[in-house]
């Protein structure tokens, strides 16, 4: 497996739980609304987990994407309530940006 790939997923993996504590927080904080999607959790950096999981992940990447662009601000949001959905837009922010590093790694090591 490419080591680009194992640095990736590794990567996605620490920003994936950043944005596990990211969406309780959120939720704990909007309680009007509901929680953000999970996204699934990455078992390690392997290729097995790379064919097997990633999928999932990705599916579940952008369902939280579409969640946050379906998300309106509210008026009169509080500093905390503000700080928590700041944070939540950072952590899928990366996780994309990682999702579409692997993406981009796959289909080079595909071409070759």
């Amino acid at each position: 497996m490419d080591v680009r790939l194992v640095q990736l997923l590794g990567s996605f993996i620490a920003t994936r739980s950043e944005y596990v504590l990211a969406r309780l927080e959120f939720a704990a904080l909007h309680p009007d609304r509901p929680a953000p999607p999970s996204i699934d959790r990455l078992p390690d950096a392997s290729e097995r987990t790379l064919r097997e999981r990633w999928p999932f992940a990705a599916s579940d990447l952008a369902a939280a994407r579409l969640y946050l662009a379906e998300y309106s601000v509210p008026a009169g949001e509080s500093a905390p309530q503000r700080e928590a959905r700041v944070r939540l837009e950072r952590t899928l922010r990366e996780l994309d940006g990682y999702a579409r590093a692997i993406l981009w790694v796959q289909t080079v090591e595909e071409r070759e």
